[in-house]
């Protein structure tokens, strides 16, 4: 019976391994972004997203807000975007999540439950400033 699960075993262990790898380089941004960007704005950030397409006016290409921005990335424009800051309800007057809302809705589950306000605002910020900071390495040169 042990034999028959050996080589089961040596593929999960070979595979969890390669993940893991795979994890280590990849950042809290990108894996935000994965989570909860590519949907719409595609792996690469450039609009091609599954989502995209049942969106109203699809999705924007992320790689040119630098260039559009006269060479300048947009920090404080993206950083609010995502916190949801200057629109209305939880889309807003776009189809762009205020994704901000959505971070402190689930800090109770990732931080525990003896969690401050300072916590929790804490959490959020540098879950946005993560994904900004990745969206930031997809600008075209």
């Amino acid at each position: 019976m042990k034999r028959r699960f050996a080589p089961l075993l040596a593929i999960l262990l070979a595979t969890s391994a390669g993940l893991a790898r795979a994890g280590d380089a990849m950042s809290i941004g990108q894996m935000e972004f994965d989570n909860s960007c590519a949907q719409c704005h595609g792996a690469r950030g450039m609009g091609d997203g599954p989502m995209a397409s049942v969106l109203k006016n699809g999705a924007p290409d992320l790689t040119g807000l630098q260039m559009a921005n006269g060479g300048v990335f947009p920090f404080s424009r993206i950083y609010q975007l995502i916190r949801g800051e200057g629109i209305s309800g939880a889309h807003g007057s776009s189809e762009m999540p205020a994704w901000g809302f959505r971070y402190s809705l689930s800090a109770p589950t990732m931080l525990g439950p003896y969690y401050t306000k300072a916590d929790e605002q804490a959490f959020v910020e540098g879950r946005i400033l993560a994904l900004v900071e990745y969206v930031s390495s997809l600008q075209k040169k």
